[in-house]
């Protein structure tokens, strides 16, 4: 999200507020017939996609945080999605692969999946090009807000959220990235 917000500012965010070792990716269950035939016919497995961006990605396991993948490099990627509504499937699996990931229920995810669409070109370190999608900066900082007032966070999280949240508020006041939800 901040690479995307960073951007369109034309700005580099300090590397202390950008600092993590995990990525986690929002699933949408709406979409689920469409992803689930993409993946079963070019992969297989969401583990067999983040082996494909690097061999070493395993699942974690761990009784804590088994639904995640990480690397060799200590790097975590985990799918989230909101907490079970009626009509949902539940749980649900990604693929038949008994390995695979499954996507973890989090807590007010509905909210980042309600949130209108953020699109930005961005350019990665290798000087490939792609469009990433995310939630809009005002969703993001009202989020990580939230998260930073979390009791049961982690204290050092809970910093980086409150940081991040100010960047990208920051950005908004300057007028250097763009909400849709301040359009009339």
């Amino acid at each position: 999200m901040l690479y995307a917000y960073e951007s369109m500012a034309g700005v580099r965010i300090t590397q202390g507020a950008l600092a993590t070792q995990d990525v986690d990716l929002l699933w949408d269950a709406s979409r689920r017939v469409e992803f689930m035939a993409d993946l079963q016919r070019d992969a297989g497995s969401i583990l067999a996609v983040l082996h494909k961006v690097d061999p070493s990605f395993q699942r974690r396991d761990d009784a804590l945080r088994n639904e995640c993948a990480i690397n060799d490099k200590g790097f975590e990627v985990e799918f989230l999605r909101r907490e079970v509504e009626a009509g949902d499937v539940h749980p649900f699996r990604f693929s038949d692969d008994d390995g695979d990931l499954w996507p973890v229920q989090a807590r007010r995810a509905a909210v980042l999946a309600q949130s209108p669409l953020f699109s930005q070109p961005v350019i990665s370190a290798t000087g490939k090009m792609a469009t990433m999608n995310t939630i809009d900066p005002r969703t993001f900082v009202e989020f990580k807000r939230w998260m930073a007032g979390l009791s049961d966070r982690d204290p050092a999280k809970c910093r980086r959220d409150a940081l991040q949240a100010d960047v990208v508020q920051a950005m908004l006041a300057s007028k250097l990235v763009a909400s849709a939800l301040d359009r009339p």
